[in-house]
């Protein structure tokens, strides 16, 4: 059942991973106006899933986002179909994260949906400290997923502690990635789509440069209306340091999977760090990866977002 809401197209794929499984999402019953996040890892999708949270809810109070958001095609820590009875029971305007392809996805009508998006390199940085600093207890979990599915039957690759390597490896598919939910290819999903009324493209490097101006649009985009006097306090809740200081209540799961907790999952926040671990080659190889994958347009908004390449939805 869909609640009265209209499809305008189901999912076309279904992509699993180790780690993501769109058939966790056969049991979603879109409400009118859910607001689903979409990403490709560590592009700044729990930044993207607070500053909703701040909006929604229209005041600054730190809140877990695993509790508030809902993650339907995570494998590590719910039974499939567990997080349906959650998303049920929430009265606030739900949002709900996903790193699947949009093409994984069904499309309805009054659901808005936001992708956020980073330069690759700074996204596999990040997913290095990431898959690097799994504790004992995580990797034994996502060996047993690994193992016991049929697609796979091996134990979940271990990321070097050298950043090059993994950047290496994370060029090949070597992390512990299947290709529809890698990096380029969710890319291109998104931006397939970038012209569609309920789709939003927000990008990492914008959220960093002009983070009010970021919130005010996704605001608008979400038709949600803040009092001017409340706006600097969401603002201020929304930047790094804050969500940084207020870890442990945000990412409150971040202890069960990760070494250092919430310090490790909110890490630097940082760009720019492979310029000085990532060898010349593979920086060529990314390049080139690109320009197959990319079309000009795409390449450019990836490396730069919106304040520097235009809009995407303007784009030819």
């Amino acid at each position: 059942m869909n609640n009265g809401v209209k499809q305008i197209r189901p999912a076309l794929t279904q992509p699993r991973s180790r780690v993501f499984d769109a058939a966790r999402w056969t049991g979603y019953r879109p409400r009118p106006d859910d607001i689903i996040i979409g990403t490709y890892s560590k592009c700044g999708t729990t930044w993207t899933q607070y500053i909703v949270g701040l909006l929604v809810f229209g005041n600054s109070e730190p809140r877990a986002v695993f509790e508030m958001s809902p993650w339907p095609d995570f494998r590590l820590l719910l039974p499939e179909g567990a997080v349906w009875p959650i998303a049920e029971a929430q009265t606030h305007r739900r949002f709900l994260k996903t790193h699947l392809p949009l093409d994984a996805l069904p499309l309805y009508e009054g659901v808005k949906y936001i992708h956020t998006a980073r330069d690759g390199r700074d996204a596999a940085m990040s997913l290095h400290n990431h898959l690097a600093n799994f504790n004992a207890a995580a990797l034994e979990i996502i060996d047993q997923i690994s193992l016991n599915d049929p697609a796979f039957g091996d134990r979940f690759p271990r990321a070097s502690n050298d950043a090059g390597e993994f950047f290496h490896k994370w060029l090949r598919n070597e992390v512990g990635e299947t290709e529809p939910v890698s990096f380029f290819p969710m890319e291109c999903s998104y931006w397939a789509e970038r012209k569609r009324p309920n789709v939003l493209h927000v990008h990492y490097n914008d959220l960093k440069k002009d983070l009010s101006g970021e919130m005010r649009r996704i605001a608008a985009f979400l038709e949600i209306e803040i009092s001017e006097a409340v706006w600097p306090s969401l603002i201020e809740a929304a930047g790094f340091e804050a969500m940084k200081k207020n870890g442990d209540k945000i990412v409150d799961f971040a202890a069960a999977l990760w070494d250092g907790g919430s310090s490790r999952f909110l890490f630097k926040g940082t760009n720019g760090r492979w310029q000085d671990v990532v060898a010349k080659s593979d920086l060529a190889t990314y390049d080139a990866k690109v320009k197959a994958a990319f079309t000009p347009a795409l390449a450019r908004w990836v490396e730069n977002g919106r304040l520097v390449a235009g809009d995407p939805r303007a784009s030819g």
